[in-house]
C-alpha cells in the first residue's frame, strides 16, 4: 500500500510540475513563432513518467496534462492534446521496444515530438475539412528541433534524479 501511496503522491507532484511547465509555455510566446509551436517543457514531466515510472504513467501523464489543456485552452486544444500525447508515448514505446531499448532519450524525444505532431495533424483533419499539408515539413522540423532541445534538457537533469534511476538509466543503455 505505502508503494502505491507514494507513485499517487510522485504523479501528484509531477502532474503539478507539468501544469505549471505548461502555462509557462503558454504565457512566452516567442515572436515570430508559428501556430501551435511550443517548447514542449512539459514533455519532460511524460518523458520522466515513461521511462523510470512505466508505460502507465506515461500515459496516464499525457492524459492528464491533456484534461489541463482542456481545462485552461478548450475543448479543441484538449482534444489536440491528447490525440498527441497519446500517439506520441505510444510511438516512444514501440520504437523503444522495437530496438530493444538502444535508443538514446534524445532520439526518443525528438521521436515523440514529431509524432505528437503527427497526432494533432491526424485529428485537425477529421475536426475540419481542410488537411494542412502544407503544414506538415513545419511540424515536423520544429518536432525534430524541439525534441533534440527536450531530450538535451532530459540528459541534463538526469545527474541531478535519485542513484536508483540513474542506474536504471545506466542498465538501460547497457553502460
Amino acid at each position: 500500500m505505502r508503494n502505491l501511496t507514494s507513485k499517487i503522491s510522485l504523479m501528484g507532484l509531477l502532474f503539478a510540475l507539468a501544469m505549471a511547465f505548461s502555462y509557462l509555455e503558454s504565457m512566452a510566446t516567442i515572436p515570430g513563432m508559428l501556430p501551435g509551436i511550443r517548447l514542449g517543457l512539459s514533455n519532460l514531466v511524460t518523458m520522466y513518467c515513461l521511462f523510470f515510472l512505466g508505460k502507465g504513467a506515461g500515459y496516464t501523464m499525457a492524459v492528464m496534462k491533456s484534461l489541463f489543456v482542456l481545462l485552461t485552452r478548450g475543448f479543441v486544444a484538449g482534444l489536440l492534446s491528447l490525440s498527441g500525447g497519446i500517439l506520441s508515448v505510444t510511438a516512444i514505446l514501440l520504437v523503444d521496444w522495437l530496438t530493444k531499448r538502444t535508443l538514446h532519450y534524445i532520439t526518443l524525444s525528438v521521436l515523440g515530438a514529431v509524432f505528437h505532431n503527427v497526432g494533432q495533424l491526424i485529428l485537425a483533419r477529421f475536426l475540419t475539412s481542410v488537411f494542412l499539408y502544407y503544414y506538415i515539413p513545419v511540424l515536423i522540423l520544429f518536432g525534430l528541433v524541439v525534441g533534440m532541445l527536450t531530450g538535451k534538457i532530459f540528459v541534463w537533469i538526469i545527474p541531478y534524479l535519485p542513484e536508483r534511476y540513474r542506474k536504471q538509466l545506466r542498465e538501460r543503455l547497457g553502460k
